[in-house]
């Protein structure tokens, strides 16, 4: 496990004020994103077709910040990694580790509960071809900023993959320079935080072993162990 550090600033980001944690279910800030979700919801009136909101515990110490919906999974349940490959691999993970309890069955009335654990997405609306534009990534941050600042006990994020790792980072005023994504890293964002990198749990990932459940799992026993130190 790699790890960097940085001198402690402020635990939580500077947060606009006209941004909450969850963003509105009629939210208007990007055209092309609110065209999709329009389309899906033509499409397949009985899916959810929302800004995804974020699912867990609100004393958790650990966020999980992943991509975006996906257009069958979390854009059609309206839970974040539920109903897709990447939800199966995700939730037996938590549970596995004690931040989950019940069961995965992946709809979002299962009755799953996560333990000390949050998940949100770096962009709450499905983008087609599941690729946010980095001006849509940006538009957002105002929600992951809310997000985290309202996590008071937080302690460990998890960013599944590159683009939640520089979300986080600008949610910190942090450059990209200053705490490169690699599986398995971590990095001090700031005293008492800290931020673990994983690989996303895609199924493209893990179709070509780019990440595999053990790699996933040695993530977890990583923040596991800092949490309960």
């Amino acid at each position: 496990m790699s790890s960097t550090a940085r001198p402690a600033f402020e635990l939580r980001p500077q947060v606009s004020m006209s941004f909450p944690a969850e963003a509105p279910l009629d939210c208007p800030l990007c055209p092309r994103l609110v065209a999709y979700r329009r389309d899906n919801d033509a499409a397949h009136p009985d899916w959810f077709n929302a800004p995804v909101p974020s699912f867990g515990d609100e004393r958790a110490r650990l966020l999980i910040v992943g991509l975006a919906p996906g257009v069958q999974g979390a854009n059609r349940t309206g839970r974040p990694f539920t109903g897709d490959f990447a939800g199966d691999l995700l939730y037996g993970t938590l549970m596995e580790f004690g931040f989950a309890k019940g069961t995965y069955g992946a709809r979002s009335d299962d009755g799953l509960q996560l333990v000390d654990a949050m998940i949100t997405n770096a962009v709450r609306c499905v983008p087609p071809q599941n690729k946010p534009t980095p001006a849509e990534a940006k538009t957002c941050l105002g929600f992951l900023e809310a997000r985290i600042a309202a996590l008071t006990n937080l302690k460990a994020i998890l960013a599944l993959g590159r683009i939640a790792h520089d979300a986080v980072l600008s949610a910190h005023r942090m450059k990209k320079s200053s705490a490169l994504f690699g599986h398995g890293a971590t990095h001090e964002i700031s005293s008492g935080l800290h931020l673990f990198d994983s690989y996303h749990c895609s199924r493209y990932n893990t179709n070509t072993r780019r990440l595999t459940p053990e790699m996933f799992q040695s993530v977890f026993a990583d923040i596991r162990t800092y949490l309960d130190q």
